[in-house]
């Protein structure tokens, strides 16, 4: 689904590059700062199983629901190919207990998951420039709201992310782009109601695209 929405994505950035004529476009160099704002689908990967503290199976599992949101990117180029680039935003989850015709809502809480990452852009002086990175996160959750007699608390905690992406020059400083994240990140969620407890692998993949501009 995830490699669809971002073959699509592209698709629909190299088209719009179409218009815009070599000599009209910003390249990136040495030194350049680059604000991407983008709308981003955070997706993640759980399904752990949920355990009792003395760590029988309950015979449910742990499920983590999407959400969409605006994120913001600024990355700075040390060279022409080298960068390193921090993003920001948050997004708001529904953690759920399911196993069998059992489906309870545990908890909605808010993530401020931000990322650095060291990229290598290649072709930075062309209109097409796709770019790699790796890097770290820290996932921060808070504002948690429990249901149906839960007190979740889910660890905060560091992760790493690996990173892919294009920049399609439009016009002048401007780029579209779209970028791919999958952050690796598990984490203990322990009920200190019910004395349950879930060895979380969150895993979320970030699929991204936006519009990006150069100072």
């Amino acid at each position: 689904m995830y490699a669809k929405l971002f073959a699509t994505a592209v698709g629909a950035s190299l088209l719009l590059a179409g218009a815009a004529q070599a000599e009209d476009f910003t390249p990136k160099t040495a030194g350049t700062v680059m604000l991407n704002t983008r709308l981003s689908v955070v997706a993640p990967d759980a399904g752990d199983p949920i355990t009792t503290l003395a760590g029988a199976n309950t015979g449910l599992k742990a499920e983590v629901s999407d959400d969409v949101m605006p994120t913001i990117g600024l990355t700075y180029f040390f060279t022409d190919n080298v960068a390193v680039e921090v993003i920001a935003g948050s997004t708001q989850h529904t953690i759920r207990a399911k196993g069998g015709a059992t489906d309870v809502k545990v908890q909605e809480t808010w993530v401020l998951p931000p990322v650095v990452s060291l990229q290598y852009h290649f072709a930075p002086a062309s209109q097409v420039s796709p770019y790699v990175g790796a890097g770290v996160n820290y996932m921060l959750f808070y504002s948690e709201k429990d249901y149906n007699g839960f007190g979740l608390k889910v660890d905060d905690g560091f992760g790493y992310a690996l990173q892919a992406g294009v920049d399609v020059a439009i016009r002048d400083r401007w780029s579209v782009n779209v970028d791919v994240k999958k952050v690796f990140f598990e984490t203990d969620a322990v009920d200190r109601f019910n004395g349950v407890k879930s060895k979380v692998k969150l895993d979320p993949w970030v699929v991204s695209g936006g519009l990006g501009y150069k100072f």
